[in-house]
């Protein structure tokens, strides 16, 4: 098993430091609801988790929440309300839409304002080791400190100082020095700490939430590209700082960016899809097969259509998986369509190529069922392989059903027209079509009727 690390660039073999698989990813900042961009990350990192279960590991699976941020105080102020409600209201929301999305639940979701001691403590190490340093109240970590920063984003200090905006601070000892802890401003929330009163910066949290539940070094760090810097360059550095023990992270995994057109879909450029919408519309297979179908490194471009074409693929897979058989020819073997699974993920959780594989394995186990042959045991597989993916083969809601039916009779009086005309082969195609989407078409001399397969 192999998956790309980040941090070194290239694509490793995998195995776990210990008997468990130790992985945090960094969650929602819940100022607003999720989008599908937060989608596409969980179910990336769903599927990981699921596939190391799969091939017999067992994983202790950590996700954050950062519930205190610039963006909450400010969020929570226009809102009116505080910013333990703001927080509280979104998580549910997420929950509930993670639920709907069929993710398994992480073993733990900490927040940022519960593990203020944890924070605390590990800044108060940092100024110690005398790489960190107390600025009236704000303390800062020391970037120069530590002469290997930037190795994950490929970036080195002088290159950043020259291209950064750098913040006018002179209390920093240098532009590029990061928050670590937060003075208290005029009726923000705040804890006490041996600075004064404050909160805490936006890396350190996540450095504190994985060093307390899952260790010093951790299997697996992931979360979106655009983590990757600074928020995940700073998490290595205060990191192995306090700790002195290297590295923070074997495997630092990275899902490519949502697209609306030619822009990352993101909260604050106000282009997003959110998730609450796209579950409205779609069923989860449908979201997980289009996120699926992209391998995870990949950008991703949102679209309507391309999503709906995934029901009608969701639906082959549900079809041969469930179709009923009583073939007692030869069985089909799905032992070949297992191993080129397993293959397929085990080449850095290659999941448009696994896919292919169900496919295949879902048109055969269609021949062998018309052949009169034993599909049971392909059939079992093939649930087997698709709930690694998490995909439920379950019916999605029916609540349209009288426009598909209008949609049926319309492509079913086209058909008849085609036919008059003699062009055979587009009706043929029709017919063809929605005998794949599970709609058989019966030809009478009263006229042509339809059915579900």
């Amino acid at each position: 098993m192999k998956f790309y690390s980040t941090l070194s660039r290239t694509v490793e073999e995998f195995t776990p430091l210990d008997s468990v698989v130790r992985m945090y990813v960094c969650g929602l900042t819940p100022y607003s609801e999720a989008h599908v961009g937060h989608a596409m990350r969980s179910v990336i990192f769903d599927v990981l988790r699921r596939y190391l279960e799969f091939r017999g590991y067992e994983v202790k699976f950590v996700e954050n929440f950062t519930d205190i941020d610039d963006k909450m105080i400010d969020r929570a102020a226009e809102q009116g309300e505080t910013v333990h409600e703001l927080a509280e209201r979104n998580i549910r929301l997420y929950l509930e839409q993670m639920g709907a999305l069929n993710i398994l639940p992480a073993h733990l979701y900490p927040r940022a304002t519960e593990e203020i001691p944890k924070i605390i403590e590990m800044v108060q190490t940092m100024i110690d080791n005398e790489v960190a340093y107390d600025a009236e109240g704000d303390v800062y970590f020391h970037v120069r400190s530590d002469p290997e920063y930037g190795r994950l984003s490929g970036r080195d200090v002088e290159s950043l100082r020259v291209g950064a905006r750098i913040e006018i601070d002179e209390r920093k000892r240098d532009g590029l020095d990061f928050a670590l802890w937060k003075a208290q401003k005029p009726g923000e929330p705040a804890w006490d700490s041996p600075w004064g009163k404050g909160r805490p910066g936006w890396h350190i949290e996540c450095s504190a939430m994985a060093a307390k539940y899952l260790g010093e070094n951790i299997d697996i760090h992931g979360g979106g590209q655009d983590l990757i810097f600074p928020h995940h360059e700073n998490e290595i550095a205060q990191t192995e700082a306090c700790t002195g023990n290297p590295p923070m992270a074997r495997f630092w995994m990275h899902n490519g960016m949502v697209e609306l057109g030619d822009e990352k879909m993101s909260k604050s450029l106000g282009n997003i899809v959110t998730l609450g919408e796209a579950l409205e519309r779609h069923s989860s297979d449908a979201l997980r097969l289009f996120f699926l179908n992209s391998h995870y490194r990949s950008p991703l471009i949102y679209r309507e259509d391309i999503v709906e074409a995934q029901e009608r693929a969701a639906e082959r897979l549900r079809r041969a998986a469930t179709a009923e058989s009583e073939g007692d020819m030869e069985a089909l073997d799905p032992s070949p369509y297992r191993e080129n699974f397993i293959e397929a993920m085990d080449d850095d959780l290659n999941t448009p190529r696994a896919l292919a594989v169900l496919f295949d394995m879902s048109r055969d186990i269609n021949r062998a069922r018309e052949a009169d042959r034993d599909i049971s045991d392909g059939q079992s597989v093939l649930k087997e392989l698709t709930g690694v993916l998490g995909l439920t083969l379950e019916e999605p809601d029916t609540a349209g059903s009288a426009d598909v039916d209008t949609l049926i009779d319309l492509l079913i009086t086209t058909r008849t027209a085609l036919r008059a005309a003699k062009q055979y082969d587009l009706a043929d195609s029709i017919r063809d079509q929605l005998a794949d989407l599970g709609y058989v078409l019966e030809d009478n001399p009263g006229g042509t009727t339809w059915k579900r397969a």
